[in-house]
């Protein structure tokens, strides 16, 4: 999915800040650990992980470790960025819904904190939407399970299409007598 966040040209500009960020909750709800890695146009890295205050679900954890990544973007002076995040709820909640359609009923409880990201993606010319699979976000995913004091998941990519990620068996030969 991929989808411009409100003010955005919608198109990832050269130059921009490329953000990947992820958010856990241990349990959901419970302690919610923040990461976020950002890239400089120059290729500059930079990792974010932190334990947030309080707890929350995972939405929430997702939330704040944009809002964590968007406020160190803007502290570095970006202009433009092209956010990349495994969470659905979070693009759908704060992309701009397609002409003609609705946009998805709002998160109540977290309303405040999605306005605090639309405010903050409203300080940037530019901002690119990509949803991406969960194994293409593992560094952000590891930085924020490190938070809470977890280790990394194991991250496999799916079968490809038409394959299957179980081996196939071969049948079993009886040995000569």
């Amino acid at each position: 999915m991929t989808g411009p966040s409100p003010g955005s040209s919608g198109v990832a500009q050269p130059g921009a800040w490329v953000i990947h960020c992820d958010g856990s909750a241990l349990p959901n709800p419970g302690r919610m650990g923040l990461g976020a890695v950002l890239v400089s146009p120059e290729g500059v890295r930079t990792a974010l992980s932190l334990q947030a205050p309080g707890t929350g679900c995972n939405n929430e954890a997702e939330l704040r470790a944009l809002l964590l990544a968007l406020a160190e973007a803007r502290l570095r002076d970006a202009h433009a960025v092209a956010l990349f995040s495994d969470s659905r709820v979070l693009l759908e909640q704060l992309a701009t819904p397609a002409s003609g359609t609705a946009a998805p009923p709002p998160i109540a409880r977290l309303a405040s904190l999605f306005e605090d990201a639309r405010s903050a993606l409203g300080h940037f010319a530019a901002v690119h939407w990509t949803w991406v699979p969960r194994h293409r976000n593992a560094e952000a995913d590891a930085l924020a399970r490190a938070a809470v004091g977890l280790a990394p998941k194991p991250h496999t990519r799916p079968a490809s299409a038409g394959g299957s990620q179980r081996k196939k068996k071969r049948p079993h030969k009886k040995p000569a007598a």
